[in-house]
């Protein structure tokens, strides 16, 4: 029976696009509790991934409250894995390629991830994972200098890249149609390598914004799959996976399982970004264990072992999706299938 990769789901869908203008946020222990209640077949979530933002997590904890963390999550029988640093302006940190101030707040606010990162992996309940950033910037505001932004980014990443090399930690870039630079497949790809920290800056691809990247939103001129592409013209599909991942995959240290109906969506002050849907979304694009083996699997169909857990990302589901429990299990299920697929034997 496969071990790794170990099954994570994400706790920031209870804070991502809730608020004043949407819907309240689900605490911290309730997205704990429905995560350990989920089972298929005897097989339960490993862990969580974490935002580091309240209402669930303090950016600016002390060790004991850390500590209280750890429990909280030891306690139901799970670990943690990758964390999200608040890098953007409404979170206290700044745009990458602002001016010094803002990337002041947006280093300060990694420098913050990177400790509790360390604490937590000290503590005992953090095996593995990353630190999340990305470029805290719209498409729209980069594209007036994208060379020269894009260098300022690369810069600002190389900064944070000191910051988590001095705590021990690897910072995750997550490409998403919403943030400047990062906003295509092209773009990610020339940022990673401007930055060109490999050992300590890597990629976070999310299966539901990746296929947005295939489509070219927010960069037609980036667009993967053809103009008058057919959903069912699987050579096409398989072949554009194939192109994309293969400039991505090198430089992919964290994962996230999801699934996406080639739409957009912003909830609350969140941008509008890939529309995650539920695994068994009649209007779901995405073959979750076959597409999942083009981030997991090597062009030679070897296992990458790029990274020891993945994650299920279901940001801005409504509040009464998520506090089904028939939601977490079938989202379970989903993720089993991929560790069936592309998993392997080790020992911890």
């Amino acid at each position: 029976m496969s071990n790794y990769p170990k099954l994570h789901n994400a706790a920031w869908p209870g804070v991502v696009g809730k608020g004043p203008d949407s819907e309240p946020p689900i605490d911290l222990d309730t997205m704990l509790d429905l995560t350990a209640a989920a089972e298929v077949g005897g097989t339960r979530f490993d862990g969580v991934d974490l935002f580091l933002f309240a209402p669930h997590v303090d950016i600016d904890a002390n060790d004991d409250q850390l500590r209280q963390l750890a429990d909280r999550v030891q306690t139901r029988g799970l670990v943690i894995g990758s964390v999200v640093a608040p890098v953007w302006p409404p979170t206290d940190g700044g745009s990458a390629m602002g001016d010094q101030s803002e990337r002041s707040k947006f280093l300060q606010q990694v420098r913050k991830g990177c400790r509790i990162a360390k604490t937590l992996r000290e503590i005992g309940v953090r095996p593995y994972g990353v630190v999340r950033i990305d470029s805290a910037v719209d498409p729209a505001t980069w594209s007036a200098d994208p060379q020269g932004n894009t260098r300022k980014i690369a810069d600002t990443f190389r900064e944070a890249c000191l910051i988590a090399e001095d705590h021990g930690e690897q910072l995750a870039a997550e490409g998403e149609i919403c943030w400047g630079g990062m906003h295509s497949y092209r773009w990610m790809v020339k940022l990673l390598e401007l930055t060109d920290r490999r050992q300590t800056l890597g990629f976070q691809a999310d299966m539901a914004h990746t296929l947005l990247y295939m489509l070219g939103y927010n960069a037609p001129e980036d667009r993967v799959l053809p103009e008058n592409f057919a959903w069912d013209d699987d050579e096409i599909l398989q072949t554009s996976f194939r192109e994309m991942t293969a400039q991505l995959r090198p430089w992919t240290i964290d994962f996230h399982v999801a699934q996406n109906d080639a739409t957009v969506k912003g909830s609350g002050s969140h941008d509008k970004t890939g529309r995650h849907c539920l695994p068994n979304d009649p209007q779901g694009k995405l073959e979750i264990p076959r597409d999942a083996g083009y981030w997991l699997r090597d062009q030679e169909g070897e296992l990458t072992k790029q990274f020891r857990h993945i994650c299920w990302d279901g940001c801005m589901f409504p509040n009464e999706v998520m506090l089904q429990s028939n939601t977490w299990n079938d989202i379970l299920a989903a993720m089993i299938s991929v560790r069936e697929a592309h998993g392997w034997n080790e020992t911890a």
